[in-house]
């Protein structure tokens, strides 16, 4: 009876590819349905996705298991854990030896079965019964179910089934390669790709691979040998570096192969073996470090057999399909430092991949250095000191020469070919690592000292394509790149008098490619690219005073555009050097420091921001007056960061004060002068007279629509504060309305991760809790929760905010004692960042009371409401509606606790400044009376609450019928 067919998805590492196909081939020819990532999945999918929906769909996992399958870093881990959490049907099939401490405890008792050792038919009906099952002892091993289709080959194109793979080390009988290399690390995407691209057509398949000098080309190419050695009767290694000596290698493997004749020559046993492998399949030539493809023409083998071709020449691209290799990711650059340097630690690991550009090469060589005899700092402070000499310092044993060597050899071979292409080079060393807009070369071409032919009309494009095609420069049609490691060494290497030229000639191209002003998001890309290199560059660049107009607009980029720490570290390196050699008082000193406060209060550094501040406004004061437009921007600041630490009566008077000056100086119309007006109306905000704050915001929002237009931040900035203004009144619906047209508009101008997008999403989700929609509001807390976290930190004020509004939500789902742990947390880490009496401390301070009343913990919620009551009085006055809600809060809790007099006392003071306040039809003021009522009927007066009720009931039409 035929078994039924099973829905199977293959979990395997990397590494073991070559079973995987073997093993999904076999169980397709069975007539299964089976799933396997590298034929299935599509380059660009996300992995983790398509991995569950796989194991959901799958009836059976087969899984294939080596040393390396339990890897810990490998997906494999996530496959198996999410198998036995689903009591899902493992079969698991052991492929080669395993260390009995490699198998995790959890599957030690699980039965499997072995493959490795057998030969091809065994390990078939041993797969093929593993999934089938027990048939009893007499049971012939044959096919599962009926004979599947015709079809096409699983992998897209080869006729060829897999071989069964062998657990021992076996090579073809004809063989070259060099040996493995022990310590190779990583890349399973980069072979995933070649062997898809290697199996992806009938005929002769030929993969390129290039890239960067020391990238690692020849390390692939031999791992992929190795690795798949099993599929393949031939596989032979060529140094096609030396064009002219290919004859001589296809006439050893001729001799190899019996086909050669002895004293035909070289030329025609070549040809001899080319018509030879047109016939054969299962052979892979491999030609590494293959220069220019011209050399190669009518050389390349074609036949159902593989071609790899590793050069530095991205020419091949054109002529067969190519993978442009670049640089370790930096997870396999800290995989590969933890195996050769077993005591690093992650931080330093990762410092050092960072210096080395995650270069292979290099960090062969690091490797290296440090595990004879050297500490690991003192390496990088070496690498940044003396980066020549120390690429210089031995080559690993798998590469052929140093990086530093590398580098000298296309060096000197470029400036033999075209010497303008060298000074080019050179020129590109001192620009910053990333990649560098041809643009900018084009548009400064007439202003720099590289020695150009007049009539070359194809300049830079033909030096550049040299760069790339000695390994010096990756180039693609907008930009080119060097390495940061091959800058530092060509740095080295060039005359003072060379380092002069080219730093003036990257001077000039950075100041004409200096974008106009950073405000405008539609800017952003183009500040981008400037700003990398005038960063990485910044101490050279800071004492160039052509470059200052552009450091400075820079900052305010990296400001307005959400990146606050790399802003600091740009604005602490100008405020210190300008400091030096311009004094405290230049006007450029002062606007570095400006800005160094802007990125410190982004970052909740409001004590120290405030010390400059007032250093800074004092110093303009003096030099430029009272009035000044940059004295006016600092007195501006200051009192934006006053507010932020608490002191709000007195950041509102310095607001008042700029604002007036600003509409003197500047008109109403000014941007500035909007700024201020904004302040003004936040500052009136968050002393809860929304009422005043409402009407100039909205005059404000009008007036920048009409100056700057629906979509400016700052536009949306003032809309963002209308939203939350309306919020504050009880106007929900029209707050909801707003804030998702602004959410939107934000995620579509700013991006999804900037601090004001989160704002937005952060004010949405307050909003839709006031709706009495909990549920959509934890969703959206929890997202902007962590990614505030990710951006900011666990510490920061506005992460700590929506920390504070999750909790408020969990609270209202009836999450009690998680809503008390989250308050909690957030209390603590508000007291230690922001002080005890700050606003938003006393803010968490009051949810955690109302969370602890609802605990029945009635005693504890009473004291901490007594507590942020009186501070809130002190605070901000008896009548701001935060205070208004501790007073309700603690007379709640008194009438928990059943004392009867004193909430009423306290319930009729606090409805009648809530009428005063907010109006009589706003929610808090009916909640107050609400509150009222059951206090009064509690304390034996239920006439009176009564008629408060009623006067509840008709109070909202009295007032529509007033309008």
């Amino acid at each position: 009876m035929a078994a039924a067919a099973e829905s199977i998805f293959v979990s395997y590492a990397g590494p073991d590819r070559a079973w995987a196909e073997w093993a999904a081939w076999h169980l397709r020819e069975a007539g299964h349905h089976v799933e396997i990532d590298v034929w299935d999945w599509r380059t660009g999918d996300n992995f983790v996705e398509r991995m569950n929906d796989a194991m959901r769909r799958a009836t059976t996992v087969v899984a294939l298991f080596s040393n390396n399958y339990f890897d810990r870093t490998r997906w494999t881990r996530e496959e198996w854990t999410s198998i036995v959490a689903r009591r899902e049907r493992l079969i698991p099939l052991t492929i080669a030896p395993l260390a009995a401490a490699e198998v995790p405890d959890i599957l030690s008792a699980v039965l499997r079965k072995d493959l490795h050792g057998l030969d091809e038919q065994a390990a078939i009906a041993a797969l093929l019964d593993a999934v089938k099952g027990p048939t009893g002892p007499n049971a012939k091993p044959v096919f599962p179910g009926a004979p599947a289709p015709a079809r096409t080959s699983p992998a897209g194109s080869s006729s060829q089934r897999p071989r069964l793979p062998s657990g021992a080390r076996v090579v073809p009988h004809v063989w070259n390669v060099p040996d493995r290399n022990p310590h190779f690390i990583g890349r399973e995407a980069q072979l995933a790709q070649i062997r898809d691209g290697l199996l992806g057509g009938q005929r002769a398949v030929v993969q390129a691979l290039h890239g960067l000098g020391g990238i690692g080309k020849t390390q692939i190419a031999r791992e992929y040998a190795h690795r798949f050695a099993s599929q393949y009767d031939t596989v032979w290694w060529i140094d096609a570096e030396q064009a002219d000596q290919i004859h001589t290698w296809y006439t050893e493997l001729a001799a190899r192969l019996s086909i050669a004749k002895p004293d035909a020559g070289a030329e025609h046993n070549a040809r001899t073996l080319l018509e030879h492998l047109r016939a054969q399949d299962r052979w892979l030539i491999i030609l590494d470090n293959a220069d220019d493809p011209q050399d190669l023409e009518g050389l390349i083998p074609s036949g159902p057999g593989h071609v790899l071709i590793t050069s530095r020449n991205p020419g091949w691209s054109d002529r067969v399909h190519g993978l442009n290799l670049g640089v370790f990711t930096r997870s396999d650059s800290l995989a590969y430092l933890a195996a050769r340097v077993p005591l690093i630690n992650p931080e330093q690991a990762d410092g050092l991949a960072d210096d080395l550009g995650d270069l292979p090469l290099a960090l062969a060589q690091a490797a290296g250095v440090i595990t004879s005899g050297m500490t690991v700092d003192r390496y990088r402070v070496l690498l940044a000191e003396k980066t020549a000499k120390l690429m210089d310092n031995g080559g690993p044993h798998s590469y052929p020469t140093p990086l530093a060597a590398a580098v000298d050899i296309a060096t000197i071979r470029l400036a033999a070919d075209r010497s303008d292409a060298a000074e080019l080079l050179r020129l590109g060393a001192y620009f910053g690592p990333d990649s560098i807009p041809i643009a900018w070369l084009e548009a400064a071409l007439d202003q720099l000292a590289i020695d150009v032919d007049p009539d070359d009309f194809m300049w830079p494009q033909a030096a550049l394509q040299l760069l790339a095609r000695y390994g010096l420069a990756r180039l693609d049609h907008e930009t080119f790149q060097i390495h940061r490691l091959t800058q530092a060494i060509l740095r080295d290497r060039s005359t003072e008098a060379d380092a002069t030229v080219a730093e003036d000639d990257v001077t000039t191209i950075l100041k004409i490619a200096t974008p106009q002003g950073p405000e405008a998001p539609a800017t952003w890309p183009q500040w981008a690219a400037l700003t990398s290199h005038l960063t990485a560059r910044k101490y050279s660049a800071a004492n160039r005073p052509q470059l200052r107009p552009a450091l400075i607009q820079a900052a305010r980029y990296l400001i307005t555009s959400g990146q606050p720490r790399a802003a600091r570290e740009l604005t602490t390196t100008l405020h210190h050097t300008w400091t030096r050699t311009l004094g405290d008082d230049h006007e450029d000193t002062l606007t570095s420091a400006q800005h160094l406060c802007h990125a410190m209060s982004d970052l909740a550094e409001y004590a120290e921001a405030r010390r400059m501040q007032e250093d800074i406004l004092e110093r303009r004061r003096a030099v430029l007056g009272d009035d000044h437009p940059d004295t006016l921007q600092s007195a501006n600041d200051l009192a934006v960061n006053l507010n932020n630490l608490g002191q709000r009566a007195e950041a509102l008077r310095m607001h008042y004060d700029t604002l007036e000056r600003r509409r003197t100086v500047l008109g109403d119309d000014h941007p500035d002068t909007l700024h201020s007006a904004q302040n003004v109306a936040g500052t009136l905000y968050d002393l809860g007279q929304y009422a005043e704050a409402r009407r100039m915001t909205e005059d404000i929002l009008e007036r920048r629509r009409t100056v700057l237009g629906d979509d400016h931040p700052e536009t949306l900035r003032t809309a963002y504060g209308l939203a939350s203004t309306l919020h504050n009144l009880g106007q929900h619906a029209e707050a909801r309305r707003m804030a998702e047209d602004i959410l939107e508009r934000r995620r579509t101008l700013l991006g999804d991760d900037h601090p004001d997008t989160l704002r937005s999403a952060h004010g949405l989700a307050t909003t839709l809790h006031s709706l009495g929609q909990p549920a959509e509001a934890r969703r959206m807390h929890d997202d902007t929760l962590e990614r505030r976290r990710t951006l900011l930190g666990d510490d920061h004020p506005d992460t700590l905010r929506t920390a504070h509004g999750l909790a408020t939500t969990l609270h209202s789902l009836g999450q009690h004692a998680e809503a008390r742990r989250m308050a909690e947390d957030t209390l603590e880490r508000r007291r230690t960042v922001l002080g005890d009496d700050h606003p938003d401390t006393l803010r968490t301070a009051h949810g955690l009371a109302t969370t602890l009343h609802s605990l029945g913990q009635h005693a504890e919620a009473r004291r901490m409401h007594d507590d942020t009551l009186e501070r809130r009085r002190t605070l901000l006055g008896d009548d701001h509606p935060e205070t208004l809600r501790s007073a309700l809060g603690l007379a709640t809790t008194l009438g928990a606790l059943r004392e009867h007099v004193a909430p009423v006392r306290l319930l009729k003071d606090t409805r009648a400044r809530s009428r005063r306040t907010l109006g009589n039809g706003h929610k808090f003021t009916e909640a107050v009376t609400q509150a009222l009522a059951r206090a009064l009927t509690a304390a034996g007066k239920p006439h009176e609450a009564q008629r408060l009720l009623a006067s509840l009931k008709t109070g909202p039409r009295q007032t529509r019928r007033k309008r």
